[in-house]
């Protein structure tokens, strides 16, 4: 081994050393940072009746080299839970931990009193953010291209729902678990009654109202139905910055200033155009999924797999593509029902229904959304084999869950992400039912 020049400047064979001992040291140090390599030099002195004084004269260095990169592979687990269940009679938690929304709200307040106006940065303040603008023709495309690749895909793949429930099966006949929790379920032994399913079974219908202005007048209930509804996935790239002349969008050039929660000035007034100049409405087919597959014909075998994967790839750009434009716009949704609203603040409609809606005469209890609220995964049971037997009851503990596109897809013959393989439990032994009875 060939020593450094720092060694041999600092060792002189002349010092009084008796034997000089050379320990290569090994510090156990961190992996994620690297080191150089360290010497330390043992000087023993022998005397007659004396003692051994050791000196130290090179020590480990450890100092980290600049601008290292140390790539972690990152490991998938085997097996995770489904998503849980929240009960119909509590209000769902906030995504945002209640203290700091309270501190934000008492620091807002703090600035009001002091006459200070609120900081915004776009888009608070009304303003686009230019770095999201191809993200969000991004999605959109995306989004059209999902309902056409779905609605091809279920001329060939069987689709059952529930007409009693929200549960929905992707397979040749309808599973055989006990679980739906319809009107009369009890009378059923809570078996399902299926149905043909649609693109609408396979993408739930989340619906937003569209506004001109989100920093304008609030919805209020008596004027609700002056408002179109549109798939809250497409009114969250308009107010990105999509331009769709079917439903015109205002582009501020000038902020929003607000004093707490009280807006001064709203960038000047524009007046909204009325719905006779809005053209034709054929043309908003694209970008819903009302009747899609009576709009697209019948594939061929040959073409299918190409198409599931299309429709995978779509599917994965609509949800990376909401959640980045999530981090910045802002999307309210109740904390009882399923109702979304894409703007800073909720509308006043009074539609909400669900638990205690009595006690707040009908308003939605407004909170922020996330993104399985506004784009949901609708998990459905995982088939192995589509043609087979119907899934058991008995075995439900040992059957898998996906989203219900990415098991339209997989069963056309698409590639399964690995994000998507641990739920779906797919080494997993599914044994017969006599032998599950003997399992404990």
């Amino acid at each position: 081994m060939e020593l450094p020049l720092l060694f041999s400047a600092l060792w002189d064979p002349s010092h009084n050393c008796g034997s000089p001992s050379l320990e290569l040291i090994r510090p156990h140090l961190s992996a994620s940072k690297s080191y150089s390599l360290g010497l330390k030099l043992k000087c023993q002195q022998f005397h007659k009746g004396g003692a051994t004084f050791p000196g130290v004269v090179v020590c480990a260095s450890r100092r980290p080299k600049s601008n290292t990169t140390v790539w972690r592979r990152k490991d998938l687990p085997q097996n995770v839970d489904f998503p849980p269940v929240l009960p119909k009679n509590k209000k769902k938690p906030f995504p945002i931990p209640f203290k700091e929304i309270k501190q934000a709200a008492r620091e807002d307040r703090k600035l009001a009193h002091m006459g200070i106006e609120k900081p915004l940065e776009p888009p608070k303040n009304g303003l686009l953010v230019p770095d999201l603008v191809p993200v969000a023709y991004e999605v959109f495309d995306a989004w059209k291209l999902l309902i056409k690749g779905l609605a091809q895909l279920l001329h060939v793949i069987p689709v059952h729902g529930c007409s009693e429930c929200t549960e929905v099966h992707v397979a040749k006949t309808g599973h055989h678990i006990r679980d739906c929790s319809g009107t009369y379920n009890r009378r059923r032994h809570s078996s399902h009654l299926w149905v043909k399913g649609s693109v609408n079974d396979i993408l739930v219908p989340i619906e937003s109202y569209h506004l001109f202005d989100p920093f304008g007048r609030r919805i209020k209930h008596d004027t609700r139905f002056q408002y179109d509804r549109i798939p809250a996935v497409v009114e969250l790239c308009i107010q990105a910055g999509v331009d769709i002349p079917e439903y015109p969008s205002r582009r501020r050039t000038n902020p929003v200033r607000m004093l707490g929660r009280r807006i001064i000035d709203r960038g000047g007034n524009i007046e909204e155009p009325k719905p006779w100049r809005f053209a034709d409405p054929s043309s908003l087919n694209d970008f819903d999924t009302y009747r899609a597959s009576e709009r697209f014909p019948r594939p061929s075998l040959s073409d299918l797999p190409k198409i599931a994967e299309e429709t995978m790839g779509a599917y994965e750009t609509v949800k990376k593509g909401v959640r980045k434009l999530m981090r910045k716009y802002t999307v309210k949704a109740c904390g009882y029902c399923t109702e979304v609203h894409v703007g800073p603040w909720g509308h006043n409609a009074k539609l909400c229904g669900a638990f205690k809606h009595q006690w707040r005469d009908g308003k939605h209890g407004w909170q922020d959304a996330t993104v399985e609220e506004v784009f949901p995964p609708n998990y459905v049971w995982h088939v192995r084999d589509p043609t087979g037997p119907p899934l058991a009851s008995s075995l439900r503990r040992y059957y898998g869950k996906a989203p219900a596109v990415v098991e339209v897809c997989m069963q056309a013959g698409a590639r399964i992400p690995d994000e998507y393989k641990p739920m779906m439990r797919l080494d997993v032994i599914i044994p017969d039912s006599e032998e599950a009875r003997m399992i404990v």
